[in-house]
C-alpha cells in the first residue's frame, strides 16, 4: 500500500499551459480521487512529475490547450519539452477528440500517458549514462532539501541547495530535450500505445457498467460517480481478470440485447427523451443538426458515442414479477471459466436492470455466498469485490437451493426466474426434491438448468429446462437472456 500524497500547487504558475483557476481546481479534484495519479507524482522519475501530470491532464481535457507565452521557470522546463513533444504530435488531435471534456477519459488518459512517460524515461535512463547519473543527483538533492524541510520547518537557510537543484534541473531540460529530439519515434510510440490503453480501459467500463440497451454505455456512466469511474477503471487498467471480465460482460449485454429484442417487441407510444443512436428515433433537432455544415461532426461524433437525443418508447410493463436468481456453481473444476461466468452475471443483472427486478446472486461449493442487488443496480465497489470472490471446493446444490427459496419467501412477487449453473453432480435427498417442487408451484417461479459437460440426471428432478452447454458461450447458454 503506497502513500496517497495530497496534492500541492506551489504557486499560480505553477503549468506550462494555459491553465486557469478551474482547470487546477478540477484537477486537483480528479488528482485526489485518483490512486493511480498518486501513485506516479511519487514515482515519478522527473523532479517536477506532479505538474506535469496536470498539464497532461489539461492538454487532454480543456477545450483549446495551448502552451503558456508566459515566462517559464526553470524549474519546469523539463515540463515543457515534454508537452511540446505530445502537443506537437501527429496524432494528439486524434487523441483530444476522445477525450476533450470528458472527465472519465481525460482522467484515464492522464494516468496512461504518466504512465508511458515514467517509463520512456527510466528505459532512456538505463541507455544513457549521464542521463541516469543526472536524475540520480537531482533525486538525491531533492530528498537532502526535503529533510532540511522538516527539520527547519521552513525553507529557511536552504538558498544554496535549492540555487544546485534548480540549476540541475535546468542542465537536465536540456539534456531531454536533446534525447527527446533523438528518440522521438519511440516517444511516440509510447504516447500511441497510451491512448490505445486510453480506449480499452474506457470501452472496458461501459462494458461493466453499461446496460443491455444499444448504445447506454456512456449514459450509464454518467449516472455513476466519477469517483467510483476512476476507481474501476484504475482496477480495470490494472487487472487482467477484470479486463477480461469486461470483454465478456460486454460480449454477453449484446447477446442479451438481441433476445431481449426477439422477445419483446417495442411499443410506438413516445414517452420522453432519452440518449441513444436509433435513426428512427432521432429527434428532428438533431436531423437538423446533421444536416448543417457547422455541426455535423460534432452530431456525428455524439451519434457514435450514443450521446443524440431521441424519443424514448416504452412498451407495457408487466408487473408484479419477481426475482432474478443465479446459483453459480463455484467448486474448484470451475475457476477455469470464473472471468466468463461473471460477464454472464453481469449480462443477466443488466436484464433485471432494465426489468426492474431484484436481483439474487448464489455463489455455492460446499458453501454459499449470497449477493442481493436491488432492481439490479451493482455498485463499483461491489463489482470489484465480486470479480476478486471464488469459493473453490466441492458441490452441494441443496445449499444453493434452499437460499434461493428463502430468496423467494421473502420476495413480494410471484413469478421469479431462478437460473441454476453447474459443471457437477450431487445426489438430493427425495423429501427436499418434494418440498422444493411443492414451492416451485406454490410460488410459481421457473427453474433453467445450465449443465456444463455432465450428467444432467439430478438438476432434471427439480429444473423447468435443462440445457447441456460447453461453457458461457455456448449458444445453449444465452437461453437464460430470454427470461
Amino acid at each position: 500500500m503506497f502513500y496517497l500524497k495530497p496534492i500541492r500547487v506551489k504557486d499560480e504558475n505553477h503549468s506550462v499551459l494555459n491553465t486557469d483557476t478551474f482547470d487546477k481546481r478540477r484537477f486537483k479534484e480528479i488528482y485526489n480521487m485518483s490512486q493511480g495519479l498518486q501513485k506516479l507524482s511519487i514515482d515519478g522519475e522527473l523532479p517536477e512529475f506532479e505538474p506535469l501530470l496536470g498539464d497532461i491532464w489539461a492538454s487532454l481535457y480543456k477545450m483549446k490547450p495551448e502552451l503558456t507565452e508566459d515566462e517559464i521557470p526553470d524549474d519546469l522546463q523539463v515540463n515543457k519539452s515534454f508537452m511540446e513533444k505530445i502537443m506537437n504530435d501527429d496524432s494528439f488531435g486524434t487523441y483530444r477528440k476522445f477525450t476533450r471534456l470528458d472527465d472519465i477519459s481525460s482522467a484515464i488518459g492522464t494516468v496512461k500517458f504518466g504512465e508511458k512517460t515514467n517509463e520512456w524515461l527510466i528505459e532512456q535512463k538505463e541507455r544513457d549514462e549521464s542521463l541516469k547519473k543526472q536524475m540520480q543527483e537531482i533525486q538525491a538533492m531533492k530528498r537532502q532539501l526535503q529533510k532540511q524541510e522538516q527539520k527547519n520547518g521552513a525553507r529557511n537557510g536552504n538558498g544554496k541547495l535549492e540555487e544546485d537543484l534548480t540549476a540541475a534541473i535546468s542542465d537536465l531540460a536540456g539534456q531531454l530535450q536533446e534525447t527527446l529530439q533523438n528518440n522521438s519515434h519511440s516517444f511516440s510510440q509510447a504516447m500511441e500505445k497510451a491512448m490505445q490503453e486510453t480506449k480499452q480501459t474506457k470501452d472496458s467500463l461501459k462494458s461493466l457498467l453499461g446496460g443491455t440497451s444499444a448504445g447506454s454505455g456512456d449514459a450509464e456512466l454518467k449516472k455513476v460517480p466519477i469517483r467510483d469511474q476512476i476507481s474501476l477503471a484504475e482496477k480495470i487498467a490494472s487487472n487482467k481478470q477484470m479486463k477480461e471480465i469486461a470483454d465478456w460482460a460486454g460480449r454477453f449485454k449484446q447477446i442479451a440485447r438481441k433476445k431481449q429484442k426477439s422477445k419483446h417487441n417495442d411499443s410506438m407510444e413516445r414517452s420522453g427523451v432519452t440518449l441513444g443512436n436509433d435513426i428512427e428515433r432521432l429527434l428532428p433537432m438533431e436531423l437538423g443538426l446533421y444536416t448543417h455544415s457547422i455541426s455535423k461532426n460534432d452530431f456525428l461524433r455524439r451519434f457514435v458515442e450514443g450521446q443524440t437525443m431521441m424519443y424514448e418508447q416504452k412498451g407495457q410493463e408487466v408487473l408484479g414479477k419477481g426475482p432474478i436468481i443465479l446459483c453459480l456453481d463455484q467448486s474448484g473444476s470451475m475457476n477455469k471459466l470464473d472471468t466468463q461466468s461473471k460477464g454472464f452475471t453481469l449480462a443477466l443483472m443488466s436484464i433485471a436492470r432494465k426489468q426492474r427486478r431484484d436481483f439474487c446472486l448464489i455463489l455455492f461449493s460446499t458453501r454459499t455466498q449470497i449477493f442481493r442487488y436491488e432492481r439490479g443496480k451493482i455498485k463499483s465497489t461491489d463489482m470489484i469485490n465480486l470479480a476478486q470472490t471464488f469459493l473453490g471446493g466441492g458441490t452441494d446444490f441443496a445449499l444453493s437451493l434452499d437460499g434461493a427459496l428463502k430468496v423467494i419467501n421473502e420476495s413480494r412477487f410471484k413469478q421469479a426466474d431462478l437460473v441454476f449453473v453447474t459443471d457437477g453432480e450431487d445426489r438430493l435427498k427425495n423429501s427436499f426434491l418434494e418440498a422444493f417442487n411443492k414451492k416451485k408451484k406454490e410460488k410459481e417461479f421457473n427453474v433453467l438448468s445450465l449443465v456444463i459437460g455432465i450428467n444432467t440426471k439430478t438438476v432434471e428432478q427439480f429444473s423447468d429446462r435443462v440445457v447441456h452447454i460447453k461453457d458461457f458461450d455456448d449458444t445453449g447458454s444465452f437461453t437464460a437472456f430470454e427470461i
